[in-house]
């Protein structure tokens, strides 16, 4: 077969939730098929050593261009000039006009429920308005077009089938995975190296924040706030992924800029340090208003971190037993599993080694090796 996978983003600096999904799988099919020539599809940017090629895996950069032009437009015209048998997009859109045959990985349809105005009056930021509204746009007929269709997680899936209608399309659940670099047992020397890097404080909780609502970074606050009042600790709160003036804005919001002494910004963290940063925190808190999966959840538990996280969407299928489990709609529930978890020391050990357990049924090598299993099963369609 010839494979081509749509990689925009794999070479910008700073990767978010697509990119490292994308970037795992290409970096376990390298591993797991040596027979099957691939073509990773790329817009140039700073990190081309995120990826090395290798004999039947070559990287093409696609220079240029706005996001909506080189996906609709530049990426099917390569991909037909390589004779690809197929093309994986892996981000929620695909081009609409192109011949290669599609698979998609829609890992949500968050940006398909509510309203226009809805869309449009969210408090995201411009980048991510203009996403969600492209794919607004496109997406409906994306699935039309698409062969197949993966997602992420079982719940997902329903979604997506209802939404769309989809009696009769290949969809397929398959999970995302965790990298073996999160682990519970990361030498002293390297937490003290991130500890030192980030200027860590020595207890905290531990927040990945985005300007994204859904996150539910308000509701973090708001529950760090009452804990505060409730509790005489001297815990922080470590919040990766915003900056100051997001910060400040939420803060002013929800009338807490007391809270900003006790707040600790780190600003984007590396995949090389996250995992320390994840280890040296007392608990995680991911109380997300919607998720298609929560790769964050299953990384720190792999780091043996207790987790809080939400009673909604795919977050209580990806946590299992092993999680806080809240309604992300309510703060006080948030802070009482704070202090459920931090008082209660055989408490936060079950939670610990149910993590621990929990996140080894996640891997990134399996999920390469049910994603190749799909190309297969495409190809021998197409070829029938």
């Amino acid at each position: 077969m010839r494979i081509g996978i749509e990689a925009q983003r794999l070479f910008r600096p700073h990767k978010h939730g697509m990119d490292r999904v994308a970037l795992e799988l290409i970096l376990n099919l390298q591993v797991i098929d040596k027979e099957n020539d691939y073509f990773i599809f790329v817009k140039p940017d700073q990190d081309q050593s995120v990826i090395q090629p290798t004999a039947n895996f070559k990287i093409v950069e696609i220079p240029g261009g706005f996001y909506p032009w080189w996906e609709q437009f530049k990426l099917p015209k390569v991909a037909q000039a390589y004779q690809c048998d197929l093309l994986h997009c892996t981000s929620n859109t695909a081009p609409n006009f192109g011949k290669t045959p599609l698979i998609t990985t829609l890992h949500d349809i968050i940006y398909m429920e509510g309203s226009w105005l809805k869309l449009l009056l969210n408090k995201a930021s411009l980048y991510q308005k203009f996403g969600n509204l492209y794919r607004r746009i496109i997406v409906s007929k994306v699935v039309k077009n698409s062969r197949r269709l993966i997602t992420v997680s079982h719940f997902e899936k329903d979604n997506i089938s209802r939404f769309f209608n989809l009696n009769h399309k290949p969809i397929q659940t398959i999970h995302n995975g965790v990298n073996q670099n999160f682990t519970a047992t990361l030498a002293a020397d390297q937490l003290l190296k991130v500890k030192k890097a980030y200027q860590l404080p020595e207890d905290y909780l531990l927040h990945i924040a985005n300007t994204d609502p859904r996150k539910n970074t308000r509701g973090v606050l708001l529950a760090f706030d009452h804990y505060r009042k409730e509790v005489n600790a001297s815990y922080k709160l470590v919040i990766l992924g915003i900056k100051e003036a997001d910060l400040a804005t939420i803060l002013n919001d929800i009338n807490a800029a007391h809270l900003r002494q006790h707040i600790v910004l780190t600003g984007y963290v590396s995949d090389e340090d996250l995992p320390a940063i994840y280890q040296l925190s007392k608990l995680f808190l991911f109380p997300s208003l919607r998720e298609g999966f929560g790769i964050p959840i299953i990384e720190a538990m792999a780091c043996g971190v207790p987790v809080i996280t939400s009673n909604t969407s795919s977050m209580p299928e990806v946590a299992g037993n092993a999680a806080h489990l809240i309604n992300p709609e309510k703060p006080e529930e948030i802070c009482d599993g704070i202090i459920k978890i931090t008082t209660d020391a055989s408490y936060k050990n079950e939670l610990v080694q149910r993590g621990l357990l929990q996140s080894k049924k996640f891997s990134w090598n399996n999920m390469a090796h049910q994603v190749l299993e799909q190309y297969k099963q495409l190809y021998q369609e197409i070829k029938s």
